[in-house]
C-alpha cells in the first residue's frame, strides 16, 4: 500500500476536545489506529480515565501514544486560562499538528420567546465561546504549516432548525463563521467545521427507554439513507479534514441526507 496514503497522520499530535465519548472518542480511536499520538480532553477526570481506558483496550500497543487531560470549559470566567494550561501542557514536548473540538453540554430547547440573556449566553458558553477563545490561543501551540488543521463542529440544525431551535441554531452559524474567519487570520493553518445530522452517541441515554425506539424511528424516517448516525461515521469526515491539506474554511455536511427531506 502506497505510504503516502496511510502515513498521512503517523506520529501527528492530535488534541480532541470532547474526547471522552460520543464523535469524540471516535475520533480519537481513528486517529490513534491511524499511528498518531492523541491528547483527549474532558470536563471531568473520572470520564477521562475511562475513556482513556476504552481507547487502550481497543487501539492496540496505543498506551504510549494515548493521554487524558482535564479542561473545564463550564467555567466561563476561566475558560480562556483553562485552555491556555490545556495548550501548555500538551505541547510540552511537540507542538500541536491538529486540533478537533467536539465539546459540548447538555442544552434544554425552549421557544426563544422564553429565554431571557443569561439563558442565550449559558446555551453558547461551550458550543460558541470555546471556540472562539480556543481559536485565539491556538496558533501559538501549533505547527504553521497547512498540514496543520483545526476542526469545529456545528450541526444540521443550522441549515434546517427544529421548532424551539433559534438559539441553538444562531450559535451552530457562528461556530461556522468562527472557523472561515480563522481560515483567514491563521493561513497557512487549516480551519474546518464538521456539520452532523442525527448521530447515535452516549447523549441519547437520557432518552427514556420507553421512548428510546420512536425517536430514532423518527430520525430514520428523515434520512435518505434509512438510518442514524453513528459517531465511526462521523469520524471520517474530521480526519479527511486533518489529512487533506487543500482543505480550509470547509464545511462537511454529514447527516444521511436528512436536509433534503
Amino acid at each position: 500500500m502506497a505510504t503516502r496514503y496511510n502515513s498521512v497522520l503517523q506520529n501527528a499530535k492530535v488534541l480532541v476536545l470532547g474526547g471522552s465519548s460520543g464523535i469524540g472518542f471516535c475520533v480519537a480511536e481513528h486517529a490513534l489506529s491511524l499511528g498518531a499520538k492523541v491528547t483527549i480532553s474532558s470536563s471531568r477526570q473520572a470520564k477521562l480515565d475511562k475513556a482513556v481506558e476504552r481507547l487502550n483496550a481497543s487501539v492496540k500497543d496505543s498506551s504510549a501514544s494515548l493521554d487524558g487531560q482535564v479542561c473545564d470549559l463550564s467555567d466561563v470566567d476561566n475558560m480562556r486560562s483553562n485552555l491556555e494550561k490545556l495548550l501548555k501542557s500538551v505541547t510540552q514536548t511537540q507542538l500541536l499538528d491538529h486540533i478537533v473540538f467536539t465539546a459540548g453540554d447538555g442544552i434544554k430547547i425552549r421557544p426563544v420567546a422564553e429565554l431571557g440573556l443569561g439563558d442565550i449566553q449559558n446555551m453558547g458558553k461551550v458550543r460558541f465561546f470555546g471556540p472562539m477563545l480556543l481559536g485565539g490561543l491556538a496558533g501559538s501551540y501549533m505547527k504553521q504549516t497547512k498540514t496543520s488543521s483545526i476542526t469545529f463542529t456545528s450541526g444540521a440544525n443550522v441549515a434546517k432548525p427544529g421548532k424551539g431551535w433559534t438559539a441553538v441554531a444562531g450559535y451552530g452559524s457562528g461556530t461556522e463563521g468562527i472557523a472561515r474567519g480563522l481560515a483567514i487570520d491563521l493561513a497557512p493553518i487549516r480551519v474546518n467545521t464538521v456539520s452532523p445530522g442525527a448521530v447515535h452517541t452516549e447523549m441519547f441515554d437520557e432518552i427514556p427507554e420507553e421512548r428510546l425506539s420512536s425517536v430514532l424511528e423518527s430520525f430514520r424516517k428523515r434520512s435518505l439513507t434509512d438510518s442514524v448516525g453513528s459517531p465511526e461515521e462521523l469520524s471520517e469526515a474530521y480526519v479527511y479534514l486533518m489529512r487533506c491539506s487543500f482543505a480550509t474554511g470547509s464545511l462537511v455536511e454529514v447527516n444521511g441526507g436528512s436536509l433534503l427531506t
